[in-house]
């Protein structure tokens, strides 16, 4: 790989595939988060929620887990490779209210723009990360689109200069959610 491998104090696990969960390349002794429950790891409670990798509950792609948690005073959802086209009224209760949503946007894989747009419209968080879709890093052979078609007819777009970025605004309320695009981290 043309990246460096990355350093962290946790590394949560959505799902058990091979081209998602290389945990032995993360440096740092990280603490690994696996499975619905509740997991405390480094002073942090993460909650895991059992969800479908598709959307046939499961049976092409198996199971998924998304995992809520708070740093900060602010409510994180990290909803991994999910493929759900909607999310189930238990799942939303267990979820809860959220302030940063990381969400799948790519589809084929995952959850794709329109499903995407669902659900964050079901959870309704004050900033939204769109992330597993299409970059010019991406094997031309895997079909999944880029970020632009989650983003069309959305407002409140902010693109990033940094794949890590200090977001000094956090703390406006806003009617409609803030869309953060990071860009992939260069090799």
């Amino acid at each position: 790989s043309p990246w460096s491998d990355p350093v962290a104090d946790v590394v949560l696990v959505s799902h058990g595939h091979p081209d998602h969960s290389a945990t032995e390349r993360v440096q740092g002794n990280p603490k690994i988060v696996r499975g619905p429950g509740v997991h405390n790891r480094a002073g942090v409670t993460f909650r895991g929620i059992s969800s479908f990798h598709d959307n046939l509950r499961g049976a092409q792609r198996g199971h998924n887990t998304i995992y809520t948690f708070t740093l900060d005073n602010l409510r994180f959802a990290h909803l991994g490779d999910l493929g759900q086209a909607s999310l189930t009224p238990v799942q939303l209760r267990q979820i809860g209210k959220i302030d940063v949503l990381f969400i799948p946007v790519g589809g084929h894989f995952t959850i794709d723009a329109k499903a995407a747009t669902r659900i964050m419209n079901q959870i309704k968080p004050r900033f939204v990360v769109p992330m597993h879709y299409k970059t010019k890093y991406t094997a031309d052979r895997l079909p999944i689109v880029g970020v632009n078609e989650f983003l069309r007819g959305k407002r409140n777009i902010h693109r990033a200069r940094h794949n890590t970025e200090i977001l000094s605004w956090l703390e406006v309320r806003r009617q409609q959610p803030e869309i953060l695009v990071f860009p992939p981290p260069e090799p």
